[in-house]
């Protein structure tokens, strides 16, 4: 039996790559820098190109920007639930990410001088509560920007060259 790659298989697809290059990224040692982080984007934008193009290849191509976009969308959204959710339980599960951060945030307002020491522990205990929601919240709204536009460049490139 074959399993037909819908978008949503290869959305599976990418983000368990995504996930595992993460992982790889975390567990060599490595500092997860801005430019191994961009790797992950580059896979992600992979797994929508994929999608699309196959598309665009299959007989049940219409030409529509729509429906292009379509595809990609039931691609990025997958993408973006199991992404979130693995930050969100790998974040959960590693306090010491939370606690840095915290120490950095408590830094950053020690340099300002315009708040006093209880008014910085507040914050910063508000902060160390919120740390998780935050981090999730913001990885939502970024990985569903960076597929909706990836998405809707390359719909809008391959309609209009049929």
């Amino acid at each position: 039996m074959q399993i037909k790659l819908v978008p949503a298989i290869k959305g599976l697809i990418t983000a368990v790559i995504m996930i595992a290059v993460f992982l790889g990224i975390y567990y060599s040692g490595k500092d997860a820098d801005a430019r191994l982080q961009y790797l992950v984007y580059i896979l992600y934008a992979i797994g929508i190109t994929w999608t699309v193009v196959a598309y665009r290849q299959s007989a049940g191509f219409t030409g529509k920007f729509g429906d292009m976009f379509s595809q990609g969308f039931k691609c990025f959204i997958v993408v973006t639930l199991i992404v979130v959710l693995f930050y969100g339980v790998f974040n959960y599960q590693h306090p010491e990410f939370r606690d840095e951060a915290a120490v950095a945030y408590k830094e950053q307002l020690e340099k300002q001088k315009d708040k006093l020491p209880p008014d910085i522990e507040s914050e910063v205990a508000t902060y160390k509560k919120q740390y998780t929601l935050r981090l999730v919240s913001t990885a939502i709204f970024g990985y569903l920007i960076i597929g909706a536009g990836v998405t809707a460049v390359l719909s809008a490139l391959l309609t209009r060259r049929k």
